[in-house]
């Protein structure tokens, strides 16, 4: 396998021997007194000792550790390529197999980039052991491309809902674009069971932020409102002016938030702890008392005036009570409800 040459312009890795600089694929590269690595190859180089200065801190490599990594593996042939340096082992018991990680990662191997951050050959790679079958032909949930008609190293299944497939190269992607916190199935929306099954799997979930909330996308979405908006604000420190406790207390619309108002600036009690905009509350309420007035005015009415009572009385004196009762009944319903059906 002929590997391309490395940028003059770039510092070639001490571990892979390779100056590409693709963060998605070698991590980040880090410099440290005359030496230069990549992230990746730092974490699952075998035997390379994680330092902790303290509970707080970040993982350190030594520069002293990785020398004697270097030394190490140069003694070693990658089983890949055939050169010098292979500085990752594979864990399977009984299998002395090293490689470079690039070289590794070409041919099919799986490095788990959490816990023991352990890698294995191609011969002994972890598959996914989930029963899952397709009906018919099955594309791809992000490239919308036809996948195999089985698990493999390029096609896998989410193990919660059996029904998502993606390619390999797919779900990588969407997981650095994701990160830790919103990494899912991308049908089924689970992560609980998605999460460790594809970290198994040699899928790098990196702890950030999703790449869409990045350089303050959604900074905005993140803003409480912080001004009075009444028509005329009462407060001699300005709209913007809001106070823990008092008349001066800012109250936002308990309904949509976009819009508030200091207690005094809408009349409202010192210790008043919710408020409505009258975008929410004005209208709504405005047309659903309107009928319930109307209705109160109509039944009231008979009731004070003795004269309107009369000629309905009249009208219907040949009549027995039992007969009379029901239509009166129905009266004073529609007199309640104008608006409903007879």
């Amino acid at each position: 396998m002929k590997r391309k040459a490395p940028d003059a312009r770039e510092e070639a890795c001490v571990l892979c021997r390779r100056a590409d600089s693709d963060p998605d694929v070698y991590g980040p590269k880090r410099q440290r007194d005359g030496l230069c690595a990549h992230e990746n190859c730092l974490y699952l180089a075998s035997g390379l000792p994680m330092r902790y200065p303290n509970d707080m801190a970040a993982a350190e490599f030594l520069p002293a550790d990785i020398r004697r990594t270097v030394k190490r593996a140069s003694r070693k042939l990658c089983y890949v390529c055939g050169e010098r340096g292979a500085t990752v082992t594979c864990r399977q018991k009984g299998c002395k197999r090293t490689f470079h990680f690039p070289c590794g990662r070409e041919d099919g191997c799986i490095s788990q980039f959490s816990g023991q951050y352990r890698s294995f050959c191609r011969e002994h790679r972890p598959e996914q052991t989930v029963q899952a079958q397709q009906d018919g032909e099955t594309c791809c949930l992000i490239c919308l491309e036809p996948v195999e008609g089985k698990l493999s190293y390029h096609t896998m299944v989410c193990p919660a809902c059996l029904h998502a497939w993606f390619h390999r190269d797919c779900i990588q992607k969407q997981a650095l674009r994701a990160g830790l916190f919103s990494f899912r199935c991308p049908q089924c929306k689970d992560s609980e069971t998605f999460q460790p099954e594809m970290s198994s799997m040699g899928i790098r979930v990196p702890i950030r932020q999703p790449a869409w909330e990045a350089d303050g996308a959604f900074a905005e979405l993140y803003q409480r409102h912080d001004r009075c908006d009444a028509g005329r604000c009462l407060c001699a420190g300005g709209r913007e002016q809001a106070e823990d406790a008092g008349p001066w207390y800012l109250l936002l619309c308990s309904s949509c938030a976009a819009r508030g108002t200091h207690r005094r600036c809408s009349a409202l009690r010192a210790t008043a702890a919710t408020w409505e905009c009258d975008d929410c509350a004005g209208l709504g309420t405005a047309s659903s008392a309107q009928p319930q007035t109307a209705s109160s005015s109509s039944t009231s009415q008979p009731a004070s005036s003795p004269s309107s009572a009369a000629p309905e009385s009249s009208s219907q004196a040949g009549q027995s009570g039992p007969e009379r009762r029901p239509g009166r009944l129905r009266l004073q319903r529609r007199s309640q409800h104008p608006y409903s059906r007879p």
